[in-house]
């Protein structure tokens, strides 16, 4: 029987041993998925205190309770490892690690070299490989490929390579893994076969696409025309501030036309990992090939301001009051780059407080969800949103909305308020 047939036996009959690399915002909601799905499912992750509290059962992800995934350790259907040679004894491995940005704003696929180098140590004949990790067009093929095919393995007959992008929102309570449509495109056509069966149960729909560049390329487009139209509203923000125009109206009215208008709202910037870093991805590969990616650039340079905007208006609302911001007292409600979630990744909340606290603002926050910041983040400690907690804040900046919020409190005793929180519905989401 061949490799290709042989997995789909086990498709069928649920008996591939999945194996997830890494057990993070992506991982673990999959490791979970595919155990519902009938599965077993190693995962595998280089940090041990999550390793150890997935082995327990107990969730360190706020969209997986612990209720969920109590059960599915104690029955075996879900383990952990920090040994990467145990990728030897799995059937599939779905690579979930994290693509971030390097300082210059270059990918950085370290995590995802590092998988790969992890996977062809350990790579045998009858073994499948999704790369799940947003990157940028070519990656499954370029830096994938190439290493599966040793020993004489060959992707397609031997071994089969996919892409298949995660399209994870934290705190959506709506779309969540399972009913959210997977994109899937196979290296070939026995690539893209089996991946499909062995998703299909996972999935309530999936979505073919031709190749694994096609639906890297799916990923990127998604994000960058979130991240192109949130810049044109941010924008538009900037522009009803210089004329005296109350933006929120503009857009609400606007947002009446029952046709040829779809409706995003300017906010404090772009956070989480994937609108402010996806675009990127796509700019740095088209630079190789010799073309400018205008509309990315553009986008990325004025939702950039957006945080050195805010703090502007702050200054300008404590100068009505005859006050400077250095010895001000501002309180920043919410932290998380969207409403209910404990997430902080690459949230404009955190450049609003750098540069309040960098013009001499004695800066507080408050958000249930993040009761405090590491040392990069600001190293501060959420207050209570008291009465007189707000009253001894010379100014209070809404950089994030979350549903335990008392708007009642900010308005009967602040003193100056700046609002960001309507840019909420195009801040949300990956």
């Amino acid at each position: 029987m061949t490799a290709e047939k042989q997995l789909l036996a086990k498709a069928d009959d649920r008996t591939a041993l999945f194996g997830v690399m890494g057990l993070g915002y992506v991982g673990l909601p999959l490791a979970v998925e595919l155990a519902n799905a009938g599965y077993r499912v190693l995962g595998f992750d280089v940090d041990a205190r999550v390793v150890e509290t997935v082995s327990v059962g107990r969730s360190h992800i706020k969209d997986v309770p612990t209720g969920l995934l109590e059960p599915l350790v104690r029955d075996g259907k879900v383990s952990a490892t920090t040994d990467m040679s145990r990728l030897s004894e799995v059937d599939v491995i779905s690579i979930c690690v994290p693509t971030p940005l390097s300082k210059t704003k270059d990918p950085d696929v370290s995590y995802v070299l590092a998988a790969a180098e992890s996977v062809t140590s350990a790579v045998r004949a009858g073994q499948v490989i999704i790369l799940e990790s947003t990157t940028y067009p070519g990656t499954t093929r370029e830096l994938l490929l190439p290493r599966l095919e040793v020993r004489d393995l060959k992707v397609g007959r031997d071994v089969f390579l996919a892409f298949s992008p995660e399209r994870v929102d934290p705190g959506n309570a709506e779309w969540r893994t399972r009913n959210t449509p997977k994109v899937v495109g196979g290296a070939t056509p026995a690539c893209q076969r089996v991946v499909l069966a062995l998703y299909e149960p996972v999935f309530d729909s999936l979505v073919p696409v031709s190749s694994p560049e096609a639906a890297e390329l799916v990923k990127l487009l998604e994000n960058t025309f979130r991240s192109v139209n949130i810049g044109l509203a941010n924008e538009m923000a900037m522009v009803c501030d210089r004329l005296g125009v109350d933006v929120w109206e503009v857009i609400d009215a606007a947002a009446t036309k029952p046709f040829g208008f779809m409706k995003f709202m300017p906010g404090p910037g772009l956070g989480g990992h994937c609108i402010p870093v996806d675009p990127h991805y796509l700019a740095w590969k088209m630079r190789g090939l010799n073309y400018k990616t205008r509309f990315i650039e553009v986008a990325g340079e004025v939702n950039s301001e957006m945080p050195a905007f805010w703090v502007r208006k702050v200054a300008e609302m404590l100068n009505e009051a005859a006050k400077a911001v250095r010895g001000s007292k501002v309180l920043v409600i919410g932290v998380a780059y969207k409403r209910d979630i404990d997430d902080v990744r690459e949230s404009p909340a955190l450049d609003i407080i750098r540069l309040l606290r960098q013009q001499g603002a004695d800066v507080s926050y408050h958000d249930p969800f993040v009761p405090e910041l590491d040392a990069d983040s600001g190293g501060l400690t959420s207050v209570a949103l008291t009465p007189d907690v707000v009253r001894a804040a010379d100014c209070v900046v809404v950089a994030t909305d979350h549903s335990q919020l008392d708007y009642q409190v900010i308005a009967a005793e602040s003193q100056a308020v700046v609002d960001t929180r309507n840019a909420l519905s195009v801040n949300e989401g990956r």
